[in-house]
């Protein structure tokens, strides 16, 4: 099986360390669903690391680590910029209602919102409105500007309905 140390880890949670074959979503055991948790607040952890937190060896915790990438739960790793240190303080949540839901508009929609650099994410919702922007800024002005060369001129769009963020209390 491995290393003392990985037997001892299979037996203590009573699971093998061999990376499990993984084939679709909903299909991780409670190791790799740790895993990901663990790296999903630090990405940047060592296999030594992320064995440690949930209890495996570093090579179990790799040779996991590997299958899950290889299977697309671990889509890729991308560091997490605080928006304050480039001057943006300000969250800004734009509700937004278009026209129709036809298949062309929400498409054209959404390729003008994927080609938009201040918009930082954009969720197709159910409910009253049709889109939820979550936008970034320095201040009020900066907003104004975003709204007045970007927001205002998105395709199909007939009311954006606007709220400000008080203070981010869990990001």
């Amino acid at each position: 099986m491995g290393t003392k140390r990985e037997q001892d880890d299979a037996s203590a949670h009573n699971l093998t360390t061999e990376a499990p074959v993984v084939t679709g979503p909903g299909e991780l055991d409670d190791l790799d669903a740790a895993i990901l948790r663990h790296l999903e607040r630090h990405g940047r952890a060592t296999n030594y690391e992320v064995g440690e937190a949930v209890g495996l060896s570093a090579s179990a915790a790799s040779r996991r680590i590997q299958a899950l990438e290889a299977t697309g739960a671990i889509r890729g790793y991308r560091a997490l910029i605080d928006d304050r240190h480039l001057g943006k303080r300000t969250t800004v949540y734009i509700r937004v209602t278009l026209e129709r839901q036809s298949a062309a508009v929400l498409a054209a929609f959404e390729t003008a919102v994927r080609r938009s650099k201040g918009i930082q994410s954009c969720h197709l919702m159910a409910g009253q409105y049709d889109y939820m922007l979550v936008v970034r800024v320095a201040d009020i002005e900066d907003y104004g500007r975003l709204h007045q060369n970007e927001l205002s001129r998105l395709p199909g769009v007939t009311r954006l309905e606007t709220s400000f963020a008080l203070r981010d209390v869990l990001e």
